[in-house]
């Protein structure tokens, strides 16, 4: 099966191309925005400029860019998840109780006192037969 496929641009006015958006990489806030910017300079379109600087990167074997996706992530916060899952656990405990969970009162303090008393019955229970 044949393709219709013509190939409007020269080895040579891809690379200077290609070489125009990896030299002014740097000038605009990103590479779309480079691309776009030589594209309209050239006569193509930017999404096959675009093709052409990631094949171009693929075959060159620059995998700067590949090993920086790569990179490790950040240690965690352990800590702060730690105290996270508590007070997620701690609100998990107090809705289970139907008395806490559909009470409504008609002022906020005495809501907010309910359900602090609560809390602090939860927060007992894990002292009794602690030690």
């Amino acid at each position: 099966m044949t393709t219709n496929t013509t190939h409007k641009f020269s080895p040579e006015v891809r690379e200077r191309a290609v070489r125009m958006v990896l030299d002014h990489e740097a000038d605009h806030p990103s590479r779309w925005a480079a691309v776009t910017s030589i594209a309209e300079k050239r006569g193509c379109s930017a999404d096959t400029l675009l093709e052409w600087v990631k094949k171009l990167k693929a075959d060159s074997g620059d995998r700067a860019e590949l090993a920086d996706r790569l990179k490790a992530p950040e240690r965690p916060d352990y800590r702060r998840y730690r105290d996270h899952n508590r007070v997620e656990r701690m609100f998990g405990k107090l809705k289970q109780r139907r008395r806490i969970a559909t009470r409504y009162d008609k002022t906020v303090l005495s809501s907010e006192s309910f359900h602090n008393l609560a809390g602090a019955g939860l927060w007992l229970k894990t002292f009794v037969n602690a030690a």
